[in-house]
């Protein structure tokens, strides 16, 4: 749920008489490869006489029926939401709890076609949560969630540790736990961390991902790596050329994660494929390392519709006419909900994405048509360079799960090279004309296809680096290391 949900649910349900309390919310699917989320879009807050508040909170069946009307009007699941005003923590259910979700599961689902949710708020505001699933006609069994999201200027989760138990920490980690504590540690290890791009600022962000003990990394990338690329992937070698990217950086992970458990999920598609966004949305937090529209637009989308965190940047070199370095830019910032989107930034053209879809962007005779300083004739990904970028998008990252001092907002961050200066941070808004915002915990349900089927000439180069030629004394001691070896 966005911060916007998250606080009018919490002013309700955490009564300063420390009396439970309830109300019934409206949710969107979103659709992952492995796991279904339900985004809450809105509550639907009782009225006077729908509800008791004394002793164990109960509703009246004309509140459950306004409830149940508005959810099949708007083709939403429902929820419950209810308090513990003593808990702490992810909460278990009483015996009354049980009845009553379940004993309501079936009109539910008989109403909507979604499952029930129920909702549980503890007295520090962590949530934990279930769906009541129809396993066959008239039955209903609890399914467990393992993890409940708050999104908007910080990331807050809470873990239910059957599911997603507490990572145990390494003797690699200790410098990393130092800096901020087993308990943030923890929560951030949990987190799956999907990188859309595996190119050279990538794979910066997902070495720093293992490394800092990250434990479930997806890596979508649908290119193959080429000689000149070596000049920047950080994990390419001379025989990898040739190689599918996703894969060559998920088993380079593996070498260099520190967490006692560690996956890592090559995921070979591009994010605007079915496959590949159906993967994102498997993720609880993603890093757009993406150069294209189409990729940014779904990227977008993802996180106004689907309530899962971007932290994109972007590099822009600029050379004069002596062909010497006049510009250098790299800039990091994090899209979501109450933050300005991508779109309206400036970080992608819609009017280009179309054209991507049509394949003109794959086509060589259309690209040398444009002028010289056209952003899509750009060569920005020097090492150096990406490096950088993504160490400001890693920060925002950081910024937003671990919440230093209250402040996990850095806003939109820009540096300049060419002078050597960081400009002051923006926490830009989205124009009122802009779809995004109105999107927001949609889902599935928002209406807009953003995938769709790779142009017919996107076809990677696939090149193998030629073996170098042996000098004449490497050939002279093989020689003589295979007599002696026989």
């Amino acid at each position: 749920m966005s911060e916007a949900v998250d606080a009018l649910a919490r002013r309700h349900l955490l009564r300063a008489d420390r009396q439970e309390d309830l109300c019934f919310a409206l949710w969107h699917p979103s659709t992952g490869q492995t796991r279904t989320t339900a985004l809450v879009e809105r509550l639907i807050l009782p009225r006077e006489g729908e509800r008791n508040v004394h002793g164990n909170a109960s509703f009246e069946s004309h509140y459950f029926t306004r409830a149940l009307s508005e959810a099949a009007q708007a083709g939403a699941g429902l929820a419950l939401m209810h308090s513990h005003p003593g808990g702490l923590a992810w909460q278990g259910m009483s015996p009354d709890d049980i009845n009553t979700e379940q004993g309501h599961a079936a009109a539910v689902y008989g109403a909507t076609k979604f499952p029930f949710v129920g909702l549980t708020i503890a007295s520090d505001g962590a949530w934990s949560a279930r769906f009541w699933e129809r396993t066959a006609p008239r039955q209903y069994a609890r399914r467990d969630c393992a993890t409940v999201r708050v999104v908007g200027e910080r990331l807050g989760s809470t873990f239910m540790e059957a599911l997603a138990p507490v990572p145990r920490g390494t003797e690699a980690q200790i410098r990393t736990i130092s800096a901020w504590g087993k308990k943030k540690q923890t929560d951030l290890a949990r987190l799956r961390v999907g990188i859309v791009g595996a190119g050279s600022v990538g794979a910066f962000i997902a070495e720093g991902m293992a490394r800092t003990g990250i434990e479930d990394v997806t890596v979508i990338d649908f290119d193959r790596i080429e000689t000149k690329n070596l000049d920047r992937l950080l994990y390419a070698k001379r025989g990898n050329v040739g190689a599918l990217k996703a894969e060559a950086l998920a088993g380079h992970l593996g070498e260099c994660a520190t967490a006692a458990r560690f996956d890592a999920l090559p995921v070979v598609a591009a994010v605007y494929e079915d496959a590949g966004f159906r993967a994102a949305l498997d993720c609880d937090i993603l890093f757009s390392c993406v150069d294209r529209p189409w990729g940014r637009h779904v990227l977008n989308l993802i996180a106004y519709a689907h309530l899962i965190p971007v932290i994109d940047g972007g590099i822009s070199v600029r050379t004069n006419r002596h062909e010497e370095l006049a510009a250098a830019d790299w800039r990091a910032h994090t899209v979501t909900v109450g933050h300005q989107c991508m779109q309206c930034m400036g970080q992608y053209d819609a009017g280009l994405v179309q054209l991507e879809r049509e394949g003109y962007l794959d086509d060589p005779t259309y690209i040398q048509g444009l002028d010289k300083g056209h952003p899509l004739k750009a060569r920005e990904n020097v090492f150096a360079f990406s490096m950088a970028c993504a160490s400001l998008q890693t920060l925002q990252m950081l910024a937003m799960t671990l919440d230093p001092l209250g402040r996990s907002n850095p806003g939109q961050q820009l540096y300049h090279f060419v002078g050597s200066f960081m400009e002051p941070s923006e926490h830009g808004k989205c124009s009122p004309e802009c779809l995004f915002p109105e999107l927001v915990a949609r889902g599935d349900h928002c209406g807009f296809k953003v995938t769709g089927t790779p142009p017919s000439n996107r076809d990677p180069v696939v090149e193998k680096l030629p073996e170098p030629v042996p000098s004449l004394s490497q050939r002279l001691l093989r020689a003589v290391k295979r007599l002696f070896v026989g």
